[in-house]
């Protein structure tokens, strides 16, 4: 099968995670997905194959000779997204691409190259679309299947190498991917996630992500008699939301530049819930938006004169950045292997987060490397035959370049 070939399959298992779920993982599909993906591992000669809390662990022994080589590991994640319909995946492969709009069938809407530029640069590539009535799934079945293609050929073809691991992790889209991987089990110095877009993208900076709460207990009394009574929880959350800075929002940053998004509201009059993310590459500026959040919680309670706010935060995951810098070699060989692919490296800083984040905090250190596809979490997820296969000689490298 070629890494194509393997994607394709991947796809036809549905898989989106379930934030909901208590499991692991979250979905019962998942599973699906380890036991298709170990049977595989097993036919190109992984040893050591095993499913444990849901994830997917194999190995292949260095060559005669390299066992002093780093046992380099590679990592991608089973699930799929929850932001839209990820069941059914009925893709669309479009040979010989004329670097023009697509139509996708299932949907009628249009995959438009004014709104996706970089699609005229995939012209003469083999287009893997959705028919828009699901995501794709590219994220991450791509990287599972640059993995599987990449050690495969290097198996195959007998290359010299150090040991490899390969793991494959459930829930990453919800952000437990990395809860229970079992770093000391996995074996490996340092590793790779696969889980991210365009050939050449090199990512070793995320985002430090904060998770918040905010409860507004409100006085629930008849609106005829209410003056002077009634406090509206919902409208101390208006009054709470509009006092953050009004471009720290998604819609309105870029880069290096964090956020406060507002993920979720429920409330009545008696008490209100809102949910928020806060995101930022510097360490200190995230701290700075958490204290925030409690400041103008005192001032909304001083204001009305009783504790009406509550404010929860939680530390999702941390910029994986300091991890990664004492460990540089992991980059330059990255930015080598890119080279060697015949791509321009490009260091691109997540604006989310990645298994690798976590997995760096958790003693493996583990930067990201491209997949291939764009546009993620949506209708208009792609990716290409040849972006697939130059990731692969980018991952192939890579382990050539540790086993020099």
């Amino acid at each position: 099968m070629s890494v194509t070939e393997k994607f394709l399959s991947y796809i036809k298992i549905s898989s989106p995670s379930d934030e909901s779920s208590e499991t692991c993982p979250s979905t019962a599909c998942q599973l699906d997905v380890a036991d298709f993906v170990s049977k595989q591992m097993k036919e190109i000669g992984l040893e050591n194959v095993r499913i444990k809390d849901g994830y997917v662990y194999g190995e292949f022994p260095a060559t005669k000779g390299y066992e002093d080589k780093h046992c380099i590991g590679l990592i991608a994640h089973m699930d799929t997204a929850t932001d839209f319909n990820g069941y059914d995946v009925k893709p669309q492969i479009i040979e010989n691409y004329n670097g023009k709009d697509v139509l996708l069938a299932g949907s009628g809407d249009i995959l438009s190259v004014s709104e996706f530029p970089e699609l005229k640069n995939f012209k003469g590539h083999t287009l893997i679309t959705t028919d828009g009535t699901s995501l794709l799934g590219a994220d991450d079945k791509s990287g599972i299947a640059v993995i599987m293609q990449a050690v495969e050929d290097i198996i195959k073809n007998d290359i010299p190498h150090g040991k490899i691991a390969v793991g494959f992790t459930p829930d990453e889209e919800i952000g437990r991917g990395a809860n229970l991987f079992d770093v000391k089990g996995f074996g490996a110095d340092f590793a790779y996630t696969v889980d991210g877009g365009l050939p050449g993208e090199i990512e070793y900076e995320n985002f430090n992500a904060v998770s918040a709460q905010i409860t507004i207990s409100g006085r629930s009394i008849h609106p005829g008699s209410a003056k002077g009574q009634m406090i509206n929880s919902q409208r101390v959350a208006f009054e709470f939301d509009r006092m953050l800075p009004e471009f720290e929002r998604p819609e309105y940053t870029e880069n290096f530049e964090g956020f406060f998004h507002l993920i979720e509201i429920e409330g009545s009059i008696e008490k209100t819930v809102m949910h928020y993310i806060l995101r930022d590459h510097d360490g200190e500026k995230i701290k700075q938006k958490e204290t925030m959040l409690y400041d103008i919680a005192e001032f909304l309670n001083k204001k009305y004169g009783r504790e009406l706010v509550n404010v929860e935060t939680t530390l999702s995951y941390r910029n994986m950045k300091e991890k990664i810098l004492p460990h540089f070699h992991l980059i330059e060989n990255a930015v080598k292997a890119t080279e060697q692919a015949g791509v321009t490296p490009k260091s691109i800083a997540i604006r989310g987060g990645t298994d690798g984040a976590r997995l760096s905090f958790m003693g493996l250190p583990c930067p990201n490397l491209a997949t291939g596809g764009m546009n993620f979490h949506g209708k208009y997820e792609c990716t290409t035959k040849e972006n697939m296969e130059v990731c692969v000689e980018v991952v192939k490298n890579i382990l050539k370049i540790y086993a020099e």
